[in-house]
């Protein structure tokens, strides 16, 4: 059973303390020695690297700060396992981790292992008595922290592999054993008027979901679906990567500089296109969500269409007339598939789960934005300039880690992320 975040009681933080640490060790589980240290790109940062960064957050900001006479593994780790974060010292360079074989890998499970054996003791000692709210809320952003870096760690184990020209399948992919859900698309309507947006619960959120505001929305429609491979792949064969009309100007530039042909991963072999998949090389399946397309290639191809992408103030009143819930049956990291799937039937919206989706909106802080005190305020607002926001998780995504409000962000260049379109208008 999964347990949301949201609604942890107090003796339950020890048990998903566990489940989400033993969870990054399952997802390296297929990988060889040799695949934890390698960084083609400088986004994509080597496994063991994220096995350390995410110890060192909770060595950093939980054990060293509350436990008193704590002792580090090796504070020298410091330097490599720091990502962005001024206020807790010097770090190597993003660029520069696939550069370093040492520490190794095995230095760096035992890094988790001592972690794991102080930060557990620390939980314990709270049995019987409350946490201080403070504290909960800071183990609570590491376990999301370490989340988010699960869906990472599975891009980039994907980038890594998907680069090699042997083209290696991380482990074998469910087969698909029906067609998709292929009746045409519909444009749901949503009136005209005031809405609230944000965060408005009582359990987890990021800062950046905050505070509740209401915003003024015209009348407008949003697809009841993601835009699939086989309508891209229209696109393509229109010569939509050659007309400059459709294209942003630095899109363009982007397109014609790496001489863009197609989204991430996909390659034609004799005459037919072929998608690179943590399964492996697949033939292009048309019902399938495309994926792994930048914010360029989104906005061109809704333009493309005659139509726009839709604002995130759009996307989640939307979504919250859409669900109630998180619909579990959803494509999520736990699901296994590691790829979008096909939509079921009419009431599959592909909202929540399959892909983050582009919208047209820049990342900018909300009305009233509470930015977290301390060195955790570094996590979010340092990086409200020059992004795109994204919504609705992926299949790379742990279905604990969502929510409507969700915001995640790119730069528009970025497509190694399981990144989608749904359309406006």
């Amino acid at each position: 059973m999964t347990i949301q975040l949201q609604e942890i009681t107090k003796p339950d933080l020890l048990t998903q303390y566990r489940q989400i640490r033993q969870q990054s060790l399952d997802i390296c589980a297929p990988l060889e020695p040799e695949d934890y240290v390698v960084q083609p790109i400088m986004d994509v940062s080597p496994p063991k690297w994220h096995l350390g960064h995410v110890t060192w957050f909770f060595e950093n900001f939980i054990l060293a700060e509350q436990v008193p006479d704590y002792r580090h593994f090796n504070k020298s780790l410091n330097y490599y396992f720091n990502s962005y974060y001024e206020s807790q010292g010097p770090r190597i360079l993003r660029s520069n981790r696939g550069n370093m074989t040492r520490p190794a890998l095995e230095v760096v499970l035992e890094y988790r292992r001592h972690v794991d054996e102080h930060l557990e003791q620390w939980i314990r000692t709270f049995e019987g008595r409350e946490m201080p709210p403070e504290l909960e809320q800071l183990l609570v952003i590491g376990l999301q922290h370490e989340q988010q870096h699960q869906e990472l760690l599975l891009t980039d184990i994907k980038y890594i592999l998907g680069t090699n020209p042997l083209h290696p399948a991380y482990r074998p992919q469910p087969e698909r054993n029906a067609p998709g859900y292929a009746a045409d698309t519909r444009f749901i309507p949503v009136e005209e008027g005031i809405y609230e947006i944000g965060y408005q619960g009582d359990g987890f959120c990021w800062d950046n979901e905050l505070s509740v505001h209401k915003v003024y929305l015209h009348a407008y429609e949003i697809q009841d679906r993601l835009v699939t491979n086989g309508e891209f792949l229209e696109f393509i064969e229109a010569g939509g990567y050659d007309q400059f009309e459709y294209w942003l100007s630095e899109g363009w530039e982007w397109a014609k500089q790496l001489d863009v042909k197609a989204p991430l991963y996909w390659f034609q072999q004799d005459g037919t296109w072929h998608q690179y998949t943590l399964g492996g090389m697949q033939p292009i399946d048309p019902d399938l969500p495309v994926t792994h397309v930048s914010y360029f290639e989104a906005d061109a191809y809704a333009r493309w269409r005659g139509m726009r992408l839709p604002t995130e103030a759009e996307w989640e009143v939307a979504c919250r007339q859409l669900y109630t819930q998180i619909p579990r049956e959803s494509n999520w990291l736990e699901s296994g598939q590691g790829h979008p799937t096909a939509r079921k039937d009419a009431n599959d919206y592909q909202m929540l789960g399959q892909v983050w989706e582009w919208t047209g909106s820049a990342y900018l802080p909300y009305p009233n934005y509470p930015r977290l005190k301390g060195a955790l305020g570094e996590y979010n607002g340092k990086f409200m300039v020059n992004q795109m926001v994204l919504r609705g998780g992926s299949c790379a995504t742990p279905i604990s880690h969502i929510r409507p409000t969700y915001r995640n962000f790119f730069q528009t260049d970025k497509r190694w992320q399981f990144t989608g379109i749904r359309l406006a208008r």
